[in-house]
């Protein structure tokens, strides 16, 4: 069909109710265009758009369409993968719960197992429910840390990681021979006005809705990860630290386990209401200062020395901690992660803890920052693909060859992971490490930004510097593959005044060095080039799994001043945008 023939499709089949929304732009051919011209991409970290009617849009309808090609490659599997079923879960964004029913229905249609959760639950939580429940998959509805106007759905394997490349490439094959968007098998369910509170209740032979027993679960097996329950016991009731959930799904769970353990926090009471628009915020990710601006005004009342916040599906965890002048500063995730690190190996030697053949997973675009602390520490890194199922995987791999044990995890984009409970980033876990890092480090009397600045006069002083380029319109993702089909067509031997020492090439996975030697790259095929310079000092270009925008990395290393290395940094960004 034509775009004009789709969108006429769509009006004859949606309902009254959401017709005036196709007739407000019947005229508009630009509009339909960019609505109908083509479906909405399912990638390998699922699908994710602006919520709103059209094949390219986040509705009923396109979820409908993805659940079904879900469905049909849990059917060709067979009746184990039937029975296990899907855990599907949700978070605080527009139609989230909607789209999490949708779900349900089709998959019941198709007599195959699921469990709703009752309420509003993170990314970790589902992910350790399908390991829990012996689930085959899962489906997580959220568009992480986007803007508001945007939705998405997540799909998980039966290891508790988003789902595999190799399986993933199965489902989107079954989605993509699915053309009527209205002819998906979905049973008419009767759900009641409410399901919160509901736990372990059938709603039909095929949905059951979960809730406290999984709950409690979750929190029993996480507390095992504690490090310092004394210094817990002796600071934590009087711990001056601010939380907020900018609205979403982190509120529960991370108050909750605080609780638990005996950790006073503050919470920014205007973000703990769920709330689809995030109001108080431009964008509800922490990465973002403006996302933190209430807690941080929050702390200063209170006199906190830290403040946290988790995005929406509270899969990524901020902080921002006072400087040597009282300020308030945001940190970064590689110096999150490495702050975690850290303490984790600390507290592991210090108790004499420590696991045979430990190990970590970071992705390639993480800094090497963690590689020195965990190589000055006798723990092996692992340097894996962007994106936390490849860390993921890597559990699964020790867990059955028992060469490695899994000690931490992380990304730059602020997700981590200790324990093996989930196999997704976890802003739970590392909320409740985070508030037990600073009660140990009260117990010794440091902060954590003089633990930090420690890390750099004893490694060297690393910062980083990122940006996205994004591509608009029904064209943007091919737009987005020629650009990078032009970066390997180029010869750069130096960026800024750095020399590039090699270019490892993912997609045909080569590395070429600058003497013209050449290396096979082990790691699984990805479009994804990374110049690597002196001093374990990169720049990295590679897609979003999820939506067009081309992610620019650059870590860059001085061993003199933290102000040199950013320096550097942005030039080097600066120099490779122009590349671009």
């Amino acid at each position: 069909m034509t775009d004009i023939e789709m969108f006429n499709n769509w009006l004859a089949n949606v309902s009254e109710d959401e017709k005036p929304e196709l007739l407000a732009i019947k005229d508009d051919k630009e509009e339909i265009k960019q609505r109908f011209a083509i479906p909405l991409a399912f990638g390998t970290a699922g699908m994710r758009g602006t919520v709103g009617l059209g094949t390219f849009k986040m509705n009923v309808y396109t979820v409908a369409r993805a659940t079904e090609g879900l469905a049909k490659f849990i059917l060709s599997v067979g009746k184990d993968a039937i029975d296990r079923g899907v855990v599907i879960s949700y978070d605080t964004r527009r139609f989230s719960l909607v789209f999490a029913k949708k779900v349900a229905s089709v998959l019941s249609a198709y007599k195959i197992k699921s469990f709703l959760f009752e309420n509003v639950h993170p990314v970790p939580m589902c992910s350790f429910a399908i390991r829990h429940l012996h689930a085959y998959a899962g489906v997580m509805i959220t568009a992480s840390h986007n803007p508001k106007e945007y939705n998405g759905y997540k799909v998980y394997g039966e290891d508790g990681a988003q789902m595999s490349p190799e399986d993933t490439a199965v489902v989107v094959n079954y989605i993509d021979k699915i053309e009527d968007y209205f002819g998906v098998k979905c049973d008419s369910v009767k759900f009641p006005d409410s399901i919160v509170g509901l736990d372990n209740v059938k709603i039909n032979d095929y949905i059951t809705v979960i809730g406290k027993q999984v709950d409690d679960c979750y929190y029993n097996e996480i507390e095992k990860l504690l490090l310092s329950k004394n210094a817990i016991e002796k600071y934590g009731k009087n711990l001056k630290l601010v939380y907020t959930p900018i609205h979403g799904s982190g509120y529960i769970p991370v108050t909750t386990i605080l609780k638990r353990i005996g950790i006073n926090v503050t919470c920014v009471e205007e973000q703990t209401i769920p709330d689809t628009e995030f109001s108080t915020v431009p964008i509800p990710n922490p990465e973002n200062p403006a996302a933190l601006k209430m807690g941080i005004d929050l702390g200063n009342k209170i006199g906190a020395d830290v403040v946290m916040g988790t995005d929406p599906d509270s899969d990524r965890m901020g902080i921002a901690v006072r400087n040597n002048d009282g300020e308030f500063i945001l940190l970064n995730g590689n110096q999150i992660g490495a702050l975690l690190l850290d303490y984790i190996i600390t507290r592991l030697k210090e108790d004499k803890a420590m696991p045979k053949n430990p190990a970590i997973v970071k992705t390639i675009v993480t800094t090497t920052l963690a590689d020195r602390i965990a190589k000055a520490n006798n723990v092996t890194v692992f340097n894996v693909l962007t994106g936390f199922k490849f860390i993921g995987e890597k559990i699964k791999e020790w867990e059955k060859s028992g060469d490695y044990t899994f000690l931490f995890g992380y990304e730059e984009s602020y997700g981590y992971l200790r324990g093996t409970h989930a196999r997704d980033k976890d802003a739970v876990v590392a909320a409740m490490l985070t508030a037990e890092m600073v009660c140990y480090y009260e117990s010794i009397g440091k902060k954590l930004y003089q633990r930090l600045c420690e890390l750099f006069a004893e490694y060297g002083y690393y910062t980083e510097a990122v940006t996205s380029i994004a591509y608009k319109g029904i064209t943007a993702m091919q737009d987005m593959a020629e650009a990078m089909k032009k970066m390997r067509g180029k010869t750069i031997s130096k960026i800024y005044n750095e020399d590039v020492v090699a270019v490892s090439d993912y997609l045909t996975q080569v590395t070429t060095y600058a003497d013209g030697t050449k290396e096979k790259v082990t790691l699984p095929k990805s479009d994804v080039i990374k110049y690597l310079l002196a001093d374990e000092q990169f720049v990295c270009i590679r897609p979003s799994g999820t939506e067009p925008k081309l992610k620019v990395y650059v870590l860059c290393f001085d061993k003199v001043s933290m102000e040199k290395a950013k320096e550097k940094a942005q030039a080097l960004l600066d120099d490779i945008k122009k590349e671009l």
